[in-house]
């Protein structure tokens, strides 16, 4: 059974920085693109960033130049490098996977970690 766990979420002011990491666990042969996603208070879910297997990355207008997506394929891992935070990033951060092949060549077309807190406040 492949699931996807996150860590680094917390409270930072306003300027500071986190990163969060995403793995996932299990036995995978390969996964196609993993993202982040964040849920906001009001019931809003917007894609942060997104990378393929092949690094090629997408990211919300909002957090150019302050967000960076990272992956390390053997380490079936992603992280989100976090700048410049603002009160407005305040959400709950989850990471999700698309199109997971397992070494069992069983196919997931996508899944989800379980969400963690990021508070940005004074």
């Amino acid at each position: 059974q492949v699931q996807l766990v996150e860590s680094g979420g917390g409270l930072v002011q306003p300027g500071g920085s986190l990163n969060l990491t995403c793995t996932a666990s299990g036995n995978i042969y390969s996964i196609y693109s993993m993202a982040w996603y964040r849920h906001f208070p009001w019931n809003q879910r917007e894609l942060v960033a997104d990378i393929t297997s092949g690094g090629v990355t997408n990211y919300a207008d909002s957090v150019k130049g302050r967000f960076t997506i990272s992956r390390d394929n053997a380490k079936n891992t992603v992280y989100l490098q976090m700048n410049s935070l603002e009160p407005e990033d305040t959400a709950v951060y989850y990471c999700n996977a698309v199109s997971v092949v397992t070494t069992t060549m069983q196919h997931q077309r996508e899944l989800w970690g379980q969400g963690t807190q990021v508070t940005v406040s004074s």
